[in-house]
This record gives C-alpha cells, structure tokens and sequence, in this order.
C-alpha cells in the first residue's frame, strides 16, 4: 500500500500558522464584539429590563460603534423626555423618503405599556445582533423602532402594580405622566406622546407595524399569541393577505421554530375554550390607527404568567420571522401597499359600526389547561382555577370574521366650521390636506344634527365618550364663512377622515367630546312670560297646532308634563337656537 507523503516548507507553515491565526483572530474579536454589547436582560440572566436611560445609552453606543445604525430625537412627550427612533439599515441610508421606494419598512413600537417592557428588551437584542453579525443582515427590510413609547411611565418603576405578571423584577407603570394610557390616545391625541407618535410615523411610513405588550386573561400553554388588525376592517386585498398569507405563514415559521403561537385570547374570568372572538381594534388603538394609513399592523401579546426571560426569547423569536417574511414578500408588499393608495376611488360607502359575523367561524386547535371551578378561600364565592398539571388540545371555536352593520356614502369633501382648533390641529398633524375659504360661499351641504346619544357615567382616558349615537340628515344651501376648511376625500388619509368626521363611529371626535358645546341649549324660556307666546304661535300657525294636539292624544306622558309642552313648542318655534344640537362638520356630496 503506496502512502501519501505531505511536505511542508517553512514559508508555508509561517503562511498556514498566519491564516490560523486571523481566523481564531477574527472569531474571539467577533465574540468579544457581541460579550461587549450585552444587555442589561442579558447581565441580570433574563430577570431584569433595563430602565429608560439604560435603553437609551445602549441605542447610542450602537449609533456611535455601527454605522448600519442610525439614532434621531424626534418631538416632545408629557415626561419632558423627547421621543427617539432607532434605525437599522444595512446601507447606512437613513433618508426615508428614499429608503421607502426600495426596500420594506418594519417599524416596532415598545413600552405603550412600560409594565409590559418584553419588547423593549427583545428589540434591544435584536438590533445588537444584527450590528454584531450574530443575525444575516436583511436585504430587504429596514427596522425602525421606538425604544420605549410612554417614557414616563418607564421612569415611574416599581415592582408591584403588575399584580398578576411573572417577572421582570421592576418594570415601568402603565400611565404616562398625565396619567393616560397611551393605546387608548391614537384618534383624540391627548398627549404629546400621541402627537410626536404621529410625526414619526408619517415620516417613516412603514410597511408593517408590530406594537410589543403583555397579555391578561385566561392562562393556557401559549407563551406567544399575536394580535394582528381586524382583517374586514383593514379589508379588500390587504385584509385577505394579512388573514390567509401573513398570519398563516408567521404562525408556522414560529411553529417550526418550537414556538406555538395562537390569537389573542380574548376572555375574562372564563375558560377559553368555550370560544372567543378576535378583539376589534378600534383607531383609538395602536393597529386601529395605523390600519388607517393602509399598514399591515400586529400586536404581539406574551402571557404574563410564563417566567420573563421566555418571554422575551419569544418576542425576538416573533420579530425574527415577520423580517423574514418581509425579506421574502416585500415585492407583494410594496405592490398591495401602492394599489391600496388608490382604492377609496372605488368606495361609494364607508363602514361606520361593526360586529361579529356568527355565520363565519375558525376552530383553533387550542393548547390549554383544564379550568376548575372552586370556592374562594377569600370570598366564600365560587371561583376559577386553572390545573397546569392537566394540560389539553381541544378544538376552540375562535370568531375572527366581522361584518359592518351600518355605513355611510362618501361625500367629496367635508366642511368643518373654523374655530374648532383641536380638531384642526389634529388633522395638521397628521398631514391631512385642506384648504380655507378665502371669502363667503353659498353651498348645498348635507347638514347633521345630532338626534341622540349616550355618555358613559364614569370617566375613561380623561373623557366623558359618547355612544350609540345617532344623527338626523337633511339637505340645504347654507353661506360658509371666509376661514371654514374644506377637506377633501379624494386624499390619502381618506379612511382617518372619515372615522374622525363622521359622528356615528366608534372614535369620531363627537364621540370623544370633541364638540360637547354644541349639546348645550344656550337660549331658553321662562314658563309665566312664554306661555302668552306659545299660545299665539299655536293660534296663528295651524300646522303647529296640529302636531301638538296630536302628540298630546298620543303620548300621555306629554300630556301630564306642562313644560314638557311649553318645551315641545319653544323648540318648535324660531326662537329655538339653530345651534344647539347642530354638527358643525357639513358633507359636500358627489353629483
């Protein structure tokens, strides 16, 4: 047997040991790379989030060391702390206006909820690996995130108001400074923190929209259930490719990568695998909001139960396979995204209420824990009681289908009274194109006027909103004032007109008390001096007379009520302030 015989030269071995030695080089450099960028969660093993100025140090050692990653301080919140967003793109162009032709933007937003701060760590994991090369840098896809959102409720830390959440050791509260939650400030704009939020995202523009929270509910074996927008209301072919591409294929990329997943559990002091429906979110949400502009929105939502450092290994899990999926489709993307800018050419009507469609329902193969129930020890109440010694597969009915129940048609523009600065406002910010009458015209408006409503009777989010309202339309040739807007549909932001606008909608600014004057009579009567007067309107219209007699033979409570009657007549009658009741918004409609 004839034996291979190597030679080594000298030269060749100094040129081997030299290779060698820049490839052990270059790798210890790289771990030492990644050890030197550790995170706070991952110094304290998974048990810690680091605090607001810890976050904000980390993004800016990242800015300074790499130049794929780019840090701007944009607009003012409640805490005095300005808003930052955290750029990583692998071309080092930070220029979005440019940026947004070629490439798929994913914009994550963290710390809403600083009490729910998984996403602020996962994120904080994910832009270091990126920059460290732990992660294939994307070539498609451009991140931006917003460190932490509600940043005085991220310095005002403690480790007890998240009662029923396992870990991290100290979070943030979930108010901001003034006190308000901030998922619930997307249309009214209370804050400065909505307002900035706005900025941001108008000029970033992104694609895809991930808002990072914490669960409440029922508990099951799910660390990770995503909430992804309501695809009727997103509708058309984005909603379809969100419900039957997106969703589907992040669920399975998690699913081979031993991460289950479910939608959010959306059920209270019950078992879930009853059924349960998928959570509307209205514009006052995060994804409702964002749903407006045509973006493909989710919330990731952890289970609070599951230890903190699962937690966050998931949401960096979650955020790793929707960059993949826009990495893959941010052609499709693009494409459906453009079309989506025209479609409203094609509406005649808008959805103004909605609900769930009984006649669609989805069976989840539901992974939870069988739930008891048992007399409490605290109340002598009965009580529920989950056994995670008895986990389960159960098939759950899960309804994700919601159909409208009312609309609106479209008209070509709005008119809205000037004067009304916060409402002005609020479309400035978020680049909706109007423009002011230069003189007084005479125009044939549709005119609402507000027929009924309810208020709810204790106060949310700083307001007093209104409900089930309902308005009264006619036509009329009306003179608007030199100073009064015209807000035209035909416009990109057509969708957070018309939701804003029109006052039947769940977030209208009639509804958030936005025009509560005009509800106020301002002018009345008094009974001893109008009664002579009711009875000459009574007497020298016959019309009116009719109508009172009638209402009186019918209605006996009318009948028993003398100012009830003298009411009755004064408000039919040109002494009634055309004011009161009257929606200052006005719709020109399309001929």
């Amino acid at each position: 047997m004839q034996r291979l015989s190597i030679t080594y030269s000298p030269f060749s071995c100094i040129v081997l040991l030299a290779v060698l030695l820049i490839f052990f080089s270059c790798e210890t450099e790289q771990q030492d790379n990644i050890e030197d960028y550790r995170t706070h969660f991952e110094l304290s093993n998974g048990t810690e989030t680091a605090t607001y100025l810890e976050t904000i140090d980390f993004y800016i050692r990242l800015a300074k060391e790499f130049p794929e990653i780019n840090m701007q301080t944009i607009g003012e919140t409640d805490s005095g702390y300005p808003l930052h967003i955290i750029t990583y793109n692998p071309d080092g162009d930070f220029n979005f206006q440019k940026i947004g032709d070629n490439k798929t933007i994913l914009f994550i937003n963290n710390g809403i909820h600083p009490g729910e701060s998984d996403g602020i760590d996962a994120t904080m994991l994910l832009y270091k690996d990126f920059a460290t090369g732990k992660l294939t840098p994307p070539k498609n896809t451009v991140l931006v995130t917003i460190p932490i959102y509600n940043i005085g409720g991220a310095l005002n830390r403690n480790s007890t108001t998240r009662a029923n959440q396992n870990g991290p050791v100290s979070y943030g509260f979930r108010g901001n400074t003034l006190n308000y939650d901030l998922n619930r400030d997307f249309i009214k704009g209370d804050t400065k923190n909505a307002r900035t939020f706005f900025e941001i995202f108008h000029m970033v523009n992104p694609d895809i929209f991930i808002d990072n929270h914490v669960s409440n509910g029922a508990d099951y074996q799910y660390t990770l259930t995503h909430l992804f927008t309501q695809h009727n209301k997103l509708g058309g072919e984005l909603g379809d490719y969100v419900n039957n591409k997106m969703m589907p294929s992040l669920e399975k990329s998690l699913q081979e990568a031993k991460w289950d997943i479910t939608p959010y559990v959306n059920v209270f002091n019950q078992v879930p695998e009853k059924g349960f429906s998928q959570f509307m979110d209205y514009p006052r949400y995060s994804t409702g909001y964002t749903t407006l502009w045509n973006t493909f929105g989710m919330m990731v939502e952890t289970h609070m139960l599951k230890p903190y450092k699962q937690r966050v290994e998931g949401t960096y899990q979650l955020m790793t396979k929707m960059i993949d999926f826009a990495e893959a489709n941010s052609k499709e993307i693009e494409q459906l995204r453009a079309q989506a800018k025209h479609r409203h050419k094609d509406w005649t009507h808008y959805p103004t209420k909605w609900q769930v469609d009984t006649t669609k329902t989805t069976i989840l193969d539901f992974k939870g824990y069988e739930g008891d129930t048992l007399t409490s020890a605290v109340t002598g109440l009965t009580r529920l009681k989950y056994d995670r010694t008895r986990p389960f597969n159960k098939k759950t009915p899960y309804q994700n289908f919601y159909t409208p129940i009312d609309s609106v048609e479209i008209p070509n523009a709005y008119i809205l009274k000037k004067g009304w600065r916060k409402v002005i406002s609020l479309l400035e910010v978020n680049k909706i194109n109007y423009k002011t009458f230069q003189k007084d015209t005479m125009l044939t408006v549709q005119s609402y006027k507000i027929d009924s409503y309810k208020t709810v009777d204790k106060p949310y989010e700083g307001h007093y909103p209104h409900y089930d309202t309902e308005v009264r339309n006619s036509t009329k040739k009306m003179k608007f004032q030199q100073g009064d807007i015209l807000i035209p549909t035909d416009q990109k932001g057509v969708r957070y007109i018309i939701e804003t606008l029109e006052p039947e909608t769940k977030d209208s600014f009639f509804n958030w008390n936005f025009f509560d004057s005009i509800l106020q009579q301002k002018e009345g009567f008094s009974p001893y001096v109008f009664e002579d007067e009711a009875a000459r309107l009574l007497e020298e219209n016959q019309v009116l007379k009719d109508s009172f007699l009638s209402k009186k033979s019918n209605d006996s409570l009318f009948n028993g009520n003398w100012y009830v009657q003298l009411d009755w007549i004064f408000k039919h009658s040109d002494h009634y302030e055309d004011a009161h009741m009257q929606y200052p918004v006005y719709r020109i409609m399309k001929e």
